[in-house]
């Protein structure tokens, strides 16, 4: 029985979890911010943890945007299509929501993680579910006792929750309020199969500035830290990584939207070249989301 429990607890341990419109295209102005929001700051994460780029899984979907056109052929076709007034409306979030935009970044779509860099959430978060610990130890032919089961579940929820509140080693804190956590945990419990969880989900409402804190705290700022110098073309070519505070005078708000959701062929270089990019493409963000992202570091300009 000690075993059994020190192997489920040890399954949480490494767990490694996630009003005026204005904008470029328009000339409109914001009018009012979101006073829960606030501004990125501090070093990238990667750069926290001493990780280059091409050594670390983090914040990474693995999808690539579309290759440079070759000589003579034009290149894909985009278009920027935001909703009317994206900045000005009150959104609705669900956990799952909540899950890509603070955690699908690193532990993908379906929670697996990258090992063995990332960890996969689904064991530590089936070890809080009473019910679906006593049916996997049942099918494993191992016998716990439903009192044995419980404190086990419970010390694996505070665990999770710990994780959701501070991050750990290498996980960096997520920025999630308690209504929050209360909306995502219970799609983590869905995602997981835990028993009973498709009927537990619930929504929270949120301003588009608070979508865009999300996925600059939670994807971009991994890899971009919020403020420094701003790399010449022959530095990003090389790897140099641009900050957060001069993105918005780098790129416009379409070109952004578009390098985000949809990938874009960069030309830098000396001489000029035609370059694909390093930079992932998410493409579970919705352009609105991109661009809100996109406005929130205008209105919250990143901090050292």
């Amino acid at each position: 029985m000690t075993k059994n429990c020190l192997y489920l607890t040890a399954l949480v341990a490494v767990f490694a979890v996630a009003s005026s419109s204005f904008s470029q295209t328009t000339g409109q102005t914001a009018r009012s911010t979101d006073s829960s929001v606030t501004a990125v700051e501090g070093e990238s994460w990667i750069s926290f943890l001493h990780r280059p780029f091409g050594e670390t899984s983090m914040a990474k979907t693995w999808s690539l945007g579309p290759a440079p056109p070759r000589p003579g052929e034009e290149a894909s076709s985009w278009q920027l299509d935001l909703s009317p007034g994206y900045t000005a409306r009150t959104i609705t979030l669900h956990g799952s929501d909540l899950y890509r935009l603070s955690c699908r970044g690193c532990h993908g779509e379906a929670g697996r993680g990258a090992p063995p860099e990332i960890n996969s959430i689904i064991g530590p978060v089936q070890a809080t579910s009473v019910a679906g610990t006593m049916e996997r130890m049942k099918k494993a032919g191992r016998e716990m006792s439903r009192s044995d089961v419980t404190t086990v579940a419970k010390e694996s929820k505070v665990l999770l929750l710990q994780r959701l509140h501070a991050g750990g080693q290498h996980m960096p804190p997520p920025t999630l309020s308690e209504a929050e956590i209360r909306s995502l945990v219970p799609y983590l419990e869905q995602l997981s199969e835990v028993p009973g969880a498709e009927k537990n989900q619930i929504a929270v409402k949120e301003s588009p500035y608070r979508v865009g804190e999300h996925i600059v705290k939670s994807t971009c700022h991994i890899c971009h830290s919020a403020t420094g110098p701003n790399p010449d073309a022959k530095q990003i070519f090389e790897g140099a990584i641009p900050p957060l505070s001069t993105l918005t005078t780098r790129v416009n708000l379409p070109l952004f939207v578009q390098k985000v959701t949809h990938g874009a062929p960069i030309v830098m270089g000396t001489p000029p070249v035609a370059y694909r990019g390093r930079m992932p493409v998410f493409v579970y963000l919705s352009q609105d989301e991109a661009a809100e992202a996109y406005q929130y570091l205008i209105l919250y300009p990143p901090r050292p």
